[in-house]
């Protein structure tokens, strides 16, 4: 197993690589004590049967610099190949601002081909590649040096198993026409806005019983400044302050030092220093702010009017999409699709690109009488009214 850990020879592997049609990627990070992904490892494998043209990558390593890998991503000669490749591309997209192009995620590929919804790398491996991964390395300290064999053995499997893998998923979207199908996924995959945590919009993400919009501008303004503080810092932002303790807060709303030490959910780190002069800002500026800027979510009677006997009809309808195509139900529409469909919106993801091919085209048609459903011996059809 050859480890890379210079510039130079980084560079010259990547230089090897632009003579394939493909490269296949993988890394390995930690992200438990920081806000963004520290980067521990990176495998890269060029095509072939053997180990021989793969190779794992120190960015730990003194002097390393990833820019001939970046410069390969840039290369729109060669595919770069991984498998659920968000997390992957959020690093390299914060360490430098790049996007592997082209871009193939065997996870997206194999959905779109039959074997379920966000299909696991072992299972591709045991079907396709016929192989089997070590899982015993998974969930090691990647930072630390020098690496086992044994971690070497498995960061490396996730690279050459996937050369199979690859090669039979691209042959199968050819065939069936999907290609097209999996670019279009593979563009929110490569969308920055797919990992940009703006923090005036992280209390979304926050769970409160309470939906008073003065209690969620408190909670808005608390989570904006825990979101920028963790991001400034690169530190979770549990380690900040915790959800409970958020609410906690945005219900008791302290004043001042003193009442943030009455706090039983905050940390102790929390109630001094920048921390807490940040909670107490936040505090006042929720108190103050205007009644126009308040966030609202929407009313009971602000609800979707879903009508549901067609939202089961559409239910019924989905089924035999997936049963003709071999797509899984939720990667064409999920519940929340169906409901708004059958409440009369049309703004809704099912109807766009080929899952409008797939599924939209005759869900409008269901909604609006153009077509019935019907048995036809283990099938549901859908005929023309």
């Amino acid at each position: 197993m050859k480890t890379l850990t210079t510039t130079d020879a980084l560079a010259q592997f990547c230089t090897e690589a632009r003579e394939h049609p493909y490269v296949t990627i993988d890394t390995e990070f930690l992200r438990e004590r920081t806000y963004y992904s520290k980067l521990c490892l990176v495998q890269l494998a060029m095509p072939g049967e053997t180990d021989d043209n793969a190779v794992l990558v120190d960015p730990l390593a003194d002097g390393m610099s990833l820019e001939p890998l970046y410069e390969l991503f840039r290369d729109t000669s060669v595919v770069k190949v991984f498998h659920a490749a968000r997390q992957d591309l959020e690093i390299f997209f914060v360490e430098a601002g790049v996007f592997p192009e082209p871009l193939f995620d065997t996870q997206v590929a194999a959905m779109v081909c039959g074997f379920g919804e966000q299909v696991g790398y072992e299972t591709l491996v045991r079907r396709i590649a016929k192989g089997s991964v070590d899982k015993s390395s998974r969930f090691t300290d990647w930072s630390r040096r020098p690496l086992s064999d044994a971690q070497k053995t498995y960061a490396l499997a996730d690279v050459t198993h996937l050369r199979k893998i690859y090669e039979f998923l691209a042959a199968q979207l050819v065939k069936s026409e999907r290609t097209h199908w999996v670019q279009e996924e593979i563009g929110i995959l490569t969308n920055p806005d797919t990992y940009i945590i703006q923090p005036e919009n992280a209390w979304k993400r926050v769970k409160t019983r309470t939906t008073s919009p003065k209690f969620l501008a408190i909670v808005r303004e608390l989570a904006k400044f825990r979101e920028a503080y963790a991001q400034e810092r690169n530190v979770p932002r549990n380690r900040v302050f915790k959800d409970d303790a958020l609410v906690e807060l945005a219900s008791t709303k302290p004043r001042n030092i003193g009442d943030l030490g009455k706090s039983r959910l905050l940390l102790r780190e929390a109630r001094k220093g920048d921390i807490a002069d940040g909670i107490l800002r936040a505090i006042a500026a929720g108190v103050n702010c205007p009644a126009d800027d308040m966030p609202r979510v929407p009313r009971k009677d602000d609800k979707l009017q879903v009508n549901p006997a067609l939202a089961d009809l559409l239910r019924v309808l989905l089924k035999a999409k997936t049963e003709t195509s071999g797509v899984a139900p939720k990667l064409i529409a999920s519940a929340s699709d169906l409901d708004a469909l059958a409440s009369g919106q049309r703004d809704v993801a099912a109807l766009s690109g080929w899952r409008r091919e797939v599924f939209g085209d005759d869900a409008l048609r269901l909604c609006d009488g153009e077509i019935a459903l019907a048995a036809k011996g283990a099938q549901v059809v859908a005929i023309k009214l």
